[in-house]
């Protein structure tokens, strides 16, 4: 009989701290972070859960930082060093933001195809072109951020990188696309629900994921992941037109990507769809810990939360099985049509966005003029 393989000490020592922040670490990742991070990469996340940093924050860089330590192993063959030098930080830029008309004709230009097949195996590169800049900018940033948690100082800042990052940027042009080409109003909305009419469990989870992330005020993929039983509170039934009760809750949020440090920002359902979430919860008997979970094939309920990453799939699905085009739908669909339906049903701004928890009200009333505009005087002159 064969024995099984062992894992390293450090690996698993690494995966034990590890789930220690799990609650703030990518699902999906968590077992492959153990094995790229270092000791001190997981030391530095641990601190910067103890020092109370946002949830999506500290998300956000733990992935960041998985890809920047496997990227720089696979081009260097070397972990990646504390500071990073200057020349480091210049290649990094080089192999995300390139130009696709020259690496026609130069094979070399831009990420070195070992180099993106060995993301790709480990599961962290899915794109052959070059990066949005978005990413590149984000990355780096967040490379600054965990340099400077380490009391070191790096070159983020050095004209040399500012220029590169321009100068590649303006030489592979990329269309500023949204998030979600379009906006799941309610009538796409409907047609999404009328996928999941069924009772079994992947019916009822994924209806009550599209009611309760579309009535929420259109919340993040990350926070339709992330929630949780506990932050659910039964509320006073709310009087409907006809004056029959509707069941009501709160949700409370805690502190958001656009909240304060402290702050618990609290939204509410009413009718459908609270009704929506406790059918769900009540077939997967949930009593506490996460709301939104995986099912296996077997219809089996998993203990872990859904990835951020399941709960777009999870649109995407619908959508197809709705007859309509994945491409043109994602999950930040809803929170764009919450916007969208809430202008074209005449909701006064300020009170959409007390759902939706904007703080921008230039970003939120880009989609109330965009409403107002199709159907206003003034795209009706003839």
């Amino acid at each position: 009989m064969i024995a099984p393989k062992s894992v390293p000490d450090g690996i698993a020592k690494r995966a034990e701290t590890l789930d220690t922040i799990a609650a703030v670490l990518p699902i999906d990742r968590r077992d492959k972070l153990a094995e790229i991070l270092t000791d001190q990469d997981v030391e530095t996340l641990k601190h910067l859960v103890n020092e109370g940093m946002g949830d999506n924050t500290l998300r956000a860089l733990a992935s960041d930082l998985g890809y920047l330590e496997a990227w720089c192993l696979a081009a260097t063959g070397s972990a990646l060093p504390w500071p990073a030098p200057e020349a480091l930080l210049l290649k990094f830029v080089a192999n995300h933001l390139w130009d696709p008309a020259r690496r026609e004709t130069d094979p070399e230009h831009g990420m070195p195809a070992a180099v993106g097949q060995a993301l790709r195996d480990g599961g962290l590169l899915r794109s052959t072109g070059p990066h949005a800049p978005a990413t590149v900018g984000r990355r780096l940033a967040n490379w600054s951020t965990l340099t400077k948690w380490r009391g070191l100082d790096g070159a983020f800042a050095s004209p040399a990188l500012k220029s590169a990052i321009r100068l590649a940027i303006r030489a592979a042009p990329r269309q500023r696309l949204r998030k979600s080409a379009k906006a799941v109003t309610s009538d796409v909305l409907a047609k999404l629900l009328a996928t999941c009419g069924g009772n079994n469990l992947r019916d009822l989870r994924d209806r009550a994921i599209l009611m309760v992330a579309f009535a929420s005020g259109g919340r993040r993929r990350s926070e339709v992941a992330g929630l949780r039983k506990e932050q659910l509170t039964i509320e006073p039934p709310v009087a409907g037109e006809d004056g029959s009760p509707l069941p009501s809750l709160s949700i409370h949020l805690g502190r958001t990507k656009n909240s304060g440090a402290g702050q618990d920002e609290v939204v509410y359902l009413t009718g459908r769809p609270v009704e929506a979430l406790n059918a769900w919860l009540a077939a997967a008997k949930i009593s506490s810990g996460s709301v939104f979970r995986g099912i296996d094939r077997w219809g089996h309920v998993s203990r872990r939360a859904l990835d951020p990453k399941a709960v777009n799939d999870i649109v995407k699905r619908r959508v197809k099985m709705a007859g309509l085009e994945p491409g043109e739908f994602s999950v930040h669909g809803l929170r764009s049509g919450y916007l969208t339906e809430a202008a074209n049903r005449g909701i006064p701004l300020p009170e959409a966005m007390e759902q939706s928890r904007h703080r921008s009200v230039q970003q939120a009333s880009s989609y109330y003029n965009s409403a107002t505009r199709r159907s206003g005087r003034a795209s009706r002159m003839l």
